[in-house]
């Protein structure tokens, strides 16, 4: 079995790591070509590989900015197998339009973390008054070497915190149904030097959860990660750092190693199932909620869908 591997960053790297422990064959494309101390083969060019081999499985892990144009080179090569397209799907929902998605999955991997797998049982049949979501970490601690020159830094390429942290924006719906309208603040207000944004904070309604605020930012050098969740007959306090889930019952503590996380997302997109897995038609809806936060930002407004 071949796993193709585009984009071989720090979350390129991972995926390579963790399909090879899966016994798959992996082979890379990678701008910068040779690379030292990787044992996989590597190549500079996608339609040199796609005509030299099939794989069974394609991850796509490069800068948010060129998701959609790799999604639809390889599948305008023939590719038609499953693809894990790296969070945000495309980070821009207008070009999903008459472009066909099947086969197609992006790698929210947090809906497989086990606090959350727990707290989305608990939850499901209640009835949900208020959440709340939060993650911060310090953006030049996270990325390695100089976080200026990381895709994080720049605009363009698609970094900034709504699309950079968006797994709060996938699961939030994931756990409370597709949201309904959204106001927001956000920008670059930090020391940081970059020209993305750092912060941003959301409120906003969704199917089942009528009073939803979302903070996201590159400023906390506690590095955490919060669901609070209120319903008509418990409240819920979910930390995705120290792997808690605690309500008036007491706090239960979960065994978390991230990597299951990520190869139960890859044995799902390669199996075609989307139970947990996040599929193409839901990271659409975070692609238009990440939009519309912008947008809201932007012209200080509520965004309806």
């Amino acid at each position: 079995m071949k796993a193709l591997i585009i984009g071989y960053g720090s979350i390129g790297r991972r995926h390579a790591r963790i399909l090879h422990q899966l016994n798959y064959e992996v082979i890379v494309v990678s701008s910068r070509g040779g690379i030292k101390g990787t044992s996989y083969p590597i190549s500079v060019s996608t339609e040199q590989i796609l005509e030299r081999t099939i794989p069974d499985y394609v991850v796509i892990a490069n800068e948010t900015d060129r998701h959609y144009q790799t999604l639809r080179q390889i599948r305008r090569l023939g590719f038609t197998g499953p693809v894990l397209v790296e969070k945000p799907l495309f980070g821009d929902a207008d070009n999903a339009q008459a472009f066909d998605l099947s086969n197609t999955f992006a790698g929210y991997n947090l809906r497989f973390h086990p606090v959350l797998l727990r707290l989305k049982k608990l939850v499901q049949e209640k009835s949900v008054i208020s959440a709340h979501l939060y993650v911060g970490q310090y953006l030049p601690a996270w990325r390695s070497g100089d976080y200026r020159r990381s895709y994080s830094a720049s605009q363009n390429r698609g970094g900034g915190v709504l699309r950079d942290l968006s797994h709060e924006l996938d699961f939030v719906q994931w756990l409370f149904g597709p949201w309904q309208q959204v106001a927001a603040l956000g920008g670059h207000f930090s020391t940081l030097q970059i020209d993305s944004d750092d912060v941003f904070a959301l409120l906003l309604s969704t199917q089942r959860c009528p009073v939803v605020s979302v903070q996201l930012n590159y400023v906390d050098r506690l590095q955490q990660r919060q669901v609070i969740v209120n319903t008509d007959t418990e409240t819920y306090a979910a930390d995705l750092i120290q792997n808690t889930l605690t309500s008036t019952h007491g706090t239960t503590q979960f065994q978390l190693d991230l990597d299951i996380t990520y190869k139960l997302e890859h044995m799902a997109a390669i199996l075609q199932d989307d139970t947990v897995l996040c599929s193409a038609e839901d990271a659409l809806q975070t692609d238009e909620l990440i939009a519309s936060a912008a947008k809201a930002a932007q012209e200080g407004r509520w965004v309806h869908r």
